[in-house]
């Protein structure tokens, strides 16, 4: 029973994305492990800018300068 968790910043991930992430998530598991899609988590956590940092700065301050 696997359990997928993806991380994402909140800067405007779709309905319609996140289902394209399930799905495609799901039939990756199920063709290279062979995993059943019936019994696969798959949970989307959107975090905000200021809580995700790279290279010492938050993604909000990395974005702000235009990197």
């Amino acid at each position: 029973m696997p359990y997928i968790n993806i991380k994402v910043t909140n800067e405007g991930l779709t309905t319609e994305k996140k289902k394209e992430l399930i799905s495609g998530v799901t039939l990756l598991l199920e063709s290279v492990l062979g995993k059943n899609p019936k019994t696969t988590f798959v949970v989307i956590d959107e975090v905000d800018t200021d809580n995700w940092g790279i290279g010492g700065d938050s993604v909000t301050d990395i974005r702000s300068r235009g990197e």
